[in-house]
C-alpha cells in the first residue's frame, strides 16, 4: 500500500490557503470547520494526482485520514478521491462513503460525498435497498442524500426495464418527501425533476400533476425548467 502521510496531503491542501476566499466561503457555506479557501480547480487537481499514484487501499485510508480532519476542503477532496466509475473491489469505498453520511451537514460537502455514492450504486443497484431506508431517516441530510446520490437514475439516457423500475421507486420516494417543507429536501426534488425532464418529460409532468400544487414555488419552477409546454 502506497500512502501518502495524511500531514502531507493537509499540507498541500494548507498552501493553498486563500484568507479571503476562506472568509467568503466560510459565510457562503455556513461553516462552523475550519475553511481554508481552496479553489475547486485545485481540489480536482490533487484528486486526480492521488488516484494516479495511489492504489485503492490507500485511498480508502486517506480519505478515510482527510474526513476525519474535519476540514472543510479536506472532507470534498476525500470524496474526490472515491468518486470513480470503475472500483474493484468497491466494498471498502462504499461501506466509507454510507459511515460519512449521518455526519453531512452542508451542501457543498454532502453533494461531493453524494456524486461517489451514486458511482457506486450504479456499479450495484441493489444497494437501493439500504438507501430507501434514508428516506424515512430524522436527519435531514440524510433523506436528501437519497434523492442526491441517485440523481445517474435521472440522467439516463436510454434506460433498461430494470432502470425505469428504479426510475419509478425514487420517484415513488420525491413522491412522499413533497410534504416536507425543509428547503434543502425541496431543492432535491426539484433538482432530480429537472435532470429527469431532459430525457423522460412525460414523467417529469405526471410527477407535478400529481404533487406539484404541494412542493414549494421555486422546486416546482426548478423542476419544469426545461419543460416545453
Amino acid at each position: 500500500m502506497t500512502l501518502p502521510p495524511v500531514e502531507e496531503t493537509l499540507d498541500t491542501l494548507r498552501q493553498g490557503r486563500d484568507s479571503e476566499r476562506a472568509t467568503q466561503m466560510t459565510a457562503y457555506h455556513k461553516q462552523t470547520r475550519e475553511v481554508l479557501g481552496v479553489s475547486n480547480e485545485v481540489l480536482n487537481t490533487l484528486a486526480r494526482d492521488l488516484r494516479q499514484t495511489c492504489d485503492l487501499e490507500a485511498r480508502v485510508e486517506l480519505a478515510a485520514q482527510l474526513w476525519a480532519s474535519d476540514i472543510f476542503e479536506a472532507r470534498i477532496l476525500a470524496a474526490k478521491l472515491l468518486t470513480q466509475a470503475r472500483i474493484k473491489p468497491d466494498t471498502p469505498p462504499w461501506e466509507l462513503l454510507v459511515s460519512w453520511v449521518p455526519e453531512f451537514d452542508s451542501w457543498a460537502i454532502a453533494d461531493h460525498a453524494a456524486s461517489a455514492l451514486g458511482k457506486r450504486l450504479q456499479a450495484a443497484p441493489d444497494r437501493l435497498d439500504l438507501v430507501e431506508t434514508w428516506t424515512t431517516a430524522e436527519h435531514m441530510w440524510t433523506r436528501r442524500a437519497a434523492l442526491v446520490a441517485t440523481l445517474p437514475w435521472a440522467k439516463m439516457v436510454n434506460p433498461k426495464p430494470a432502470e425505469l423500475e428504479a426510475r419509478d421507486r425514487i420517484l415513488g420516494w420525491a413522491g412522499r418527501y413533497v410534504a416536507d417543507r425543509a428547503w434543502f429536501i425541496q431543492k432535491s426534488i426539484g433538482w432530480w425533476l429537472r435532470d429527469l425532464s431532459k430525457h423522460d418529460p412525460d414523467r417529469t409532468r405526471a410527477f407535478l400533476h400529481a404533487h406539484g400544487a404541494q412542493m414549494k414555488g421555486f422546486a416546482r419552477k426548478e423542476a419544469a425548467k426545461y419543460l416545453k409546454d
